[in-house]
């Protein structure tokens, strides 16, 4: 099979072994497959994937048809929509997905949208909902909303009914941000807005420290994004006068019990929202898998909103 393959700096669409499935495995054929902030850093050599998937092969997220169901497999079976969040190497002709990591794709929700929606999504609802425990009625600050997991936060929070800030740098992606049902803002007046009984915090660097100052009496902020730095300087006084929480979250390293459980709090509380038009995957653009590393090079640039998605030609 073919898949895409780092290989010496470069990105390269290039020649693979095909994976094997086991008792509880589905074999994907690929359609649809999302680019992620991860797989850069992977590329770079700073996030390697957990042992056992191939360290040269990227992907974290697909979407596809079912070829083939391992004899254990209950949920599904062969001709299936499915898309899913892997460890690795969904960027290729064929992905192998524990059943329990699957998802069905909603009627009415193209492959295309499906390959771009397990990772943006399941890290959104994740740490919005399981970890910083987001109710209806309460203020929401999303940092970085033009992103991927940035426009999915801020659509869940709004389906949720919340009040949303969104925190987006370039001024001519806000009034698509407003689209999702946020309140976009310039990251410099977004703090003034405050206080925020959740901060989703997809920047990193300095903005930390000024969303913590920005939080209410018993706010949460849930930090997942480095792109401004990993290293900052905090008010620990701040953090004990609002008694806040501060909680960093990945998925990538989680067990597949964990993962597993949040697969189905994703088709319990999500995939509806889907099928029903409720939230959508924003797609900046789309590359067949032969041009991967125009894709890799369009991510890199910045400057965007939504998702970037590899596609089956």
């Amino acid at each position: 099979m073919k898949a895409v393959v780092f290989s010496k700096g470069d990105v390269t669409w290039s020649d693979r072994p095909g994976p094997e499935p086991g008792p509880r495995d589905l074999l994907v054929r690929v359609d649809a497959a999302g680019l992620n902030r991860a797989d850069l850093l992977q590329k770079a050599g700073h996030y390697p994937p957990p042992r056992g998937v191939p360290e040269d092969q990227p992907g974290l997220e697909c979407a596809g048809v079912v070829e083939v169901a391992g004899k254990a497999v209950e949920r599904f079976a062969s001709g299936d929509r499915v898309m899913g969040l892997l460890a690795g190497a969904a960027q290729a002709e064929l992905a192998l997905f524990d059943e329990r990591l699957a998802m069905p794709v909603p009627e009415g929700c193209s492959l295309v949208e499906a390959g771009g929606f397990p990772e943006a999504f399941s890290t959104a609802y994740d740490a919005l909902f399981a970890q910083a425990g987001l109710t209806v009625g309460e203020r929401v600050l999303v940092t970085g909303a033009a992103g991927g997991v940035g426009m999915a936060g801020a659509q869940l929070a709004v389906a949720a009914g919340a009040t949303v800030i969104a925190s987006v740098r370039h001024p001519e992606l806000r009034d698509a941000v407003a689209k999702l049902g946020a309140n976009p803002v310039a990251p410099e007046d977004a703090f003034a807005l405050g206080p925020f009984d959740v901060v989703l915090e997809l920047v990193g660097g300095p903005g930390v420290a000024a969303a913590l100052a920005a939080l209410a009496p018993r706010g949460r902020l849930i930090s997942i994004g480095v792109g401004a730095g990993s290293t900052v300087q905090l008010d620990l006084g701040a953090l004990m006068h609002r008694r806040a929480t501060l909680r960093g979250s990945t998925l990538r390293t989680r067990s597949l019990e964990d993962k597993a459980t949040l697969a189905r709090e994703m088709e319990k509380h999500v995939l509806p929202l889907l099928g029903a038009g409720k939230v959508r995957v924003v797609v900046e653009a789309t590359y067949p898998f032969e041009k991967v590393a125009e894709a890799y090079e369009r991510f890199e640039t910045g400057h965007k909103f939504g998702k970037i998605v590899l596609t089956r030609s």
